[in-house]
C-alpha cells in the first residue's frame, strides 16, 4: 500500500479537540492534515457551556466575535431552576455561571471574556472555518484504521469511505481526538482507570415554544423533580436550552442494565409533555438518542509520537460543562509544543510535558463531573425521591414540606441546602482558571505555592506563580484598552516587566535572535509603552517593578524573577533553554528536532 499523503501533523476526528487542534497548528504555521470519519461535524447540540478559559482561547485566535454572534449570552443563562415541570410548581432557584451579583464581579474581574452557551453543532463550524481558512488539509467522510510508528514518524491506515478506498498517510507526529470510544487510544494502549458506561441517558432533541414558562426565569437548565420519573444517569429529567426559546434538548435516564429502550416519536412527545407540563404544546422532534455516562480518565496521554486528547483521554458525565472546554485547552497545550519541537526550536523532551501538565487536569474533570451527580442525592433525600418510588407517597412528601410543622421547616432547610450545595456544579469558576501547570516546562523561581484562600473549586484565585494562568487586568497599548491575555499568545512566549527591569526587555530580544524562540516583551509603567491603567498589574503581578514575569504561549506562567539579575541576558536564556528542552538533552541523546515540511 502506498503512502499518498506526506504531512507534519496527522490529526483524527474533528470533535473541538480535533479541531481545535488543527486551528492552533495552522495558526502557528504548521502542516496538519485533519480525518473526520462521517460527512460532517456534530449534528446535535451535545456540549454547550463555553467557559471564559476557552473564550479566552479563541480571543487569542480572533474568534471570540464569531463566537459571540452564534452564543447564547451569560446574561440569559443563570436561573438554574429545579420544579415539578415547566408548567408546574417551582421548588427552588439558584443563579449560576456568575450571575449571582455576588459571583459577577468574580467572572469580571477574571477573564476579559464571557462565558457563553455555544452548542457544539454551532462552534464545530466556526472551528472548521478557521482551521481550514489559515491551512488545514480537511478529508470528511475519511475513517483511520491503524498506525504503525517508528523512528521517524507515524504511518496512519485509512479509508475514504465514499470510494471505498484505503490509503496511507505518513506523519511526524499523529494526534488522536477521536473521541470517548477512541481507536487511536485503544491502538497505542492508553493507560486508563475507571469504568465506562456506568449509567444511561437518552436525548430528545426538539423544537417547541416554550417562552411563556422560562421568559420570566432565563436559563440553560430546567430540573424536573416529579413523581414517576426515572432517576438518570445526571439526576432526572432535564429541559436544557439549545437556542431560546424555542430549540431545546431532553435529558432522560434509563437503567443502563437494561436493553436500550426503544423510543419512537409518539413515545418522545409524550416524554417531552410530562416534562412540560403542558400538552397543548406543538412539539416537532428533530433527534432521539442514547448514551452512556462514564467515569474514565488516561493516566498518560501519549505514546512515542501519539498523542490523544479530549474525550480520548477524559470521559465523564456533562455535568460542570468541562467536556469540550478541556478538550480546547487540551489541544492549546500541546500545540505550540509541537510547532517549536517541528520548526527545530526545542527538543522532542518539551512534549512530554503535555502528559505532566494536561493528564492530572483530566482527572480533576472526570472526578468533578461525577461528584457533581452525586451532589444531587441531597435534593432527592429533601423531597422524599431516595425513600420510595411510590408515586403518591413522594407526592405527599414533596407536599409536607409547605406545612407550618417542625418537620416541615427542617425540610425546607435541608431543600435550601441542598441547592445551594449545587453551586459545585453550576460555578465552579476556580475548577475552570486555577490549572497550575507542574512540569519541565516551568521553571520554578522557588517560592512556595500560594495557598488559596476561598475554596479553589468555586473561586478563582490569580497568581503569578510559575505554573498558573497568567492573571488579567486591562492595561493601555497603542491608545486602547486590552487585556494581559491579549500581549501575551499569538504562538510566542512574552516577557513583562516594569519601570528598572528595561534590561529584561533587552534580554528577551538578544535571546530571541540567539534562540529562535520568540519573545515579545511590555515594560509596564507611565511613560513606558503600556500603561498600568488600574493599578491592577502592579497588585498582580506578584513582582517588583524591576523584576520580570515570563509566560508561554498558552498563557501559563513559564518563569518570574522578584529583580533584575547580575546577567539578565544569560538567565534568561537559560531559562528558555530549560524550557524548550535543550538543557535536558545530553551528548548521548542529542537534540531531538524535525525538518518540518513547509505548508
Amino acid at each position: 500500500m502506498s503512502v499518498r499523503i506526506e504531512t507534519d501533523v496527522l490529526i483524527i476526528g474533528a470533535g473541538p479537540a480535533g479541531l481545535s487542534a488543527a486551528l492552533f497548528l495552522s495558526e502557528y504555521g504548521v502542516q496538519n492534515v485533519l480525518l473526520e470519519k462521517y460527512q460532517w461535524m456534530s449534528n446535535t447540540p451535545r456540549a454547550h457551556i463555553t467557559n471564559q478559559r476557552t473564550v479566552e482561547i479563541m480571543r487569542d485566535m480572533g474568534l471570540e466575535e464569531a463566537i459571540a454572534e452564534k452564543a447564547t449570552p451569560q446574561g440569559l443563562m443563570g436561573d438554574q431552576v429545579f420544579c415539578i415541570s415547566l408548567a408546574g410548581e417551582e421548588l427552588g432557584r439558584l443563579l449560576t455561571w456568575g450571575n449571582h451579583p455576588s459571583r459577577k464581579a468574580d467572572y469580571d474581574l477574571a477573564s476579559p471574556s464571557k462565558i457563553c452557551d455555544l452548542p457544539q453543532d454551532l462552534f464545530e463550524p466556526i472551528l472548521l472555518d478557521a482551521a481550514a481558512t489559515r491551512g488545514t488539509s480537511v478529508y470528511l467522510n475519511t475513517e483511520y484504521l491503524s498506525l504503525e510508528q517508528d523512528e521517524n514518524g507515524v504511518t496512519a491506515t485509512v479509508r475514504d469511505r465514499f470510494a471505498d478506498d484505503t490509503y496511507q498517510i505518513r506523519t511526524k507526529y499523529l494526534i488522536g481526538a477521536d473521541g470517548g470510544r477512541s481507536q487511536v487510544a485503544e491502538d497505542i494502549g492508553l493507560p486508563m482507570e475507571g469504568q465506562m458506561d456506568i449509567a444511561g441517558s437518552m436525548n430528545i432533541v426538539l423544537h417547541a415554544d416554550l417562552s411563556k414558562y422560562v421568559l420570566h426565569r432565563p436559563s440553560v437548565l430546567y430540573w424536573v423533580m416529579q413523581p414517576g420519573s426515572d432517576i438518570g444517569g445526571i439526576g432526572m429529567g432535564l429541559v436544557r436550552m439549545v437556542r431560546p426559546w424555542y430549540r431545546w434538548l431532553l435529558l432522560w435516564g434509563y437503567d443502563i442494565n437494561e436493553p436500550p429502550p426503544d423510543i419512537d416519536e409518539e413515545e418522545a412527545i409524550r416524554i417531552a409533555h410530562n416534562l412540560i407540563g403542558d400538552d397543548t404544546i406543538p412539539i416537532e422532534i428533530l433527534d432521539i438518542s442514547l448514551w452512556g455516562n462514564n467515569h474514565l480518565y488516561a493516566t498518560h496521554y501519549s505514546n512515542g509520537r501519539v498523542f490523544c486528547m479530549g474525550d480520548a483521554c477524559h470521559r465523564h458525565p456533562p455535568s460542570n460543562g468541562l467536556g469540550s472546554n478541556t478538550s480546547v485547552q487540551d489541544a492549546y497545550n500541546l500545540a505550540w509544543k509541537l510547532a517549536l519541537v517541528l520548526k527545530g526550536k526545542a527538543n522532542r523532551t518539551l512534549l512530554e510535558t503535555y502528559n505532566d501538565e494536561r493528564a492530572p487536569i483530566g482527572r480533576q474533570i472526570v472526578e468533578r463531573a461525577n461528584k457533581s451527580i452525586e451532589e444531587f442525592e441531597p435534593i432527592f433525600e429533601a423531597l422524599g425521591l431516595s425513600a420510595t418510588k411510590n408515586e403518591e407517597q413522594v407526592r405527599t412528601s414533596m407536599e409536607a414540606r409547605k406545612e407550618d410543622t417542625p418537620e416541615a421547616r427542617e425540610q425546607r432547610q435541608s431543600l435550601r441546602e441542598a441547592i445551594q450545595l449545587k453551586n459545585y456544579e453550576f460555578n465552579t469558576h476556580g475548577v475552570e482558571l486555577n490549572q497550575r501547570y507542574r512540569s519541565a516546562a516551568i521553571v520554578s523561581d522557588e517560592t512556595p505555592e500560594p495557598v488559596y484562600e476561598r475554596d479553589p473549586e468555586l473561586y478563582y484565585h490569580p497568581t503569578t506563580w510559575p505554573g498558573a494562568r497568567l492573571p488579567h487586568c486591562w492595561v493601555g497599548y497603542k491608545e486602547r484598552k486590552v487585556s494581559t491575555l491579549d500581549l501575551a499568545g499569538k504562538g510566542r512566549f512574552t516577557l513583562f516587566t516594569g519601570i528598572g527591569g528595561e534590561i529584561w526587555k533587552e534580554a528577551a530580544e538578544e535571546v530571541s535572535a540567539r534562540t529562535g524562540v520568540e519573545i515579545a516583551s511590555f515594560v509596564i509603567g507611565p511613560g513606558r509603552e503600556v500603561l498600568d491603567l488600574y493599578d491592577d498589574w502592579a497588585r498582580l503581578s506578584e513582582v517588583p517593578e524591576s523584576g520580570c514575569v515570563l509566560v508561554r504561549p498558552d498563557a501559563h506562567v513559564a518563569w518570574r524573577r522578584q529583580t533584575v539579575a547580575e546577567d539578565c541576558t544569560g538567565e534568561l536564556a537559560g531559562v528558555i533553554e530549560r524550557i524548550v528542552g535543550f538543557e535536558r538533552a545530553t551528548s548521548e541523546d542529542p537534540p531531538q528536532v524535525e525538518e518540518t515540511v513547509e505548508a
